[in-house]
């Protein structure tokens, strides 16, 4: 192995809930009298749940207060705590779980880093946690990506320094919070999109296993 770490984001890498984001948004937006932009789940993509519900809101954060603001942000979650009820192994993304258990076979130590505060419910429900040796989320860290924050601190709990680290991104924010916190970055692109300023990238999970 070339790296004694790696570590993946979860949602858009490891799986799929970004149907279960838009669905809770959209029904968020629709209480509140707002269109969502058609963009907003590309643009949502890898950063935080308050920083997403600022481009949800437009011209009407500027009228909200923070409690406002935080109200919102817990009855979005709320709302998306129902939608992952929905939750299957379909939601898993093609060669996940193929992935994880050959770099684990191989000695690899492997960590989710997840800006959300559900991934501990996902990672349950989706069987990852025997194939995982750390794991952190939203709740453990308070600063989002592209503050590299949640890498670093997987890196920690994993043991390893940040250079002999790989994480597994498919957002911008998450490739620049990699390179800012001295990992290797890896961009997963499916469906294809251009990230910029990674190390490497990959359209299959299974790509990985000769690159890393």
């Amino acid at each position: 192995m070339k790296f004694d770490g790696i570590i993946f984001d979860l949602d858009g890498v490891l799986c799929r809930t970004d149907r279960y984001h838009l669905a809770a948004w959209s029904e968020l937006a629709s209480e509140l009298g707002l269109k969502l932009p058609p963009d907003i789940a590309e643009r949502t993509r890898g950063i935080g749940r308050m920083e997403s519900l600022e481009l949800v809101l437009g011209p009407l954060a500027a009228r909200l207060t923070p409690d406002e603001k935080e109200r919102l942000g817990e009855k979005k979650n709320r709302m998306y705590i129902e939608q992952l009820k929905h939750l299957s192994p379909e939601d898993i993304e093609p060669g996940a779980v193929e992935a994880l258990t050959a770099l684990h076979e191989r000695g690899a130590k492997l960590a989710v880093a997840s800006s959300s505060r559900n991934a501990p419910l996902i990672t349950e429900r989706l069987g990852f946690n025997e194939l995982l040796d750390a794991a952190v989320d939203g709740s453990m860290i308070s600063r989002s990506k592209p503050d590299p924050e949640v890498f670093l601190k997987a890196a920690e709990l994993l043991g390893c320094e940040p250079a002999r680290c790989a994480v597994v991104e498919d957002a911008q924010s998450g490739i620049d919070a990699a390179r800012s916190g001295g990992f290797f970055s890896v961009a997963y692109t499916c469906p294809p999109r251009l990230l910029e300023g990674c190390d490497a990238r990959i359209q299959n999970l299974a790509e990985l296993l000769p690159l890393l």
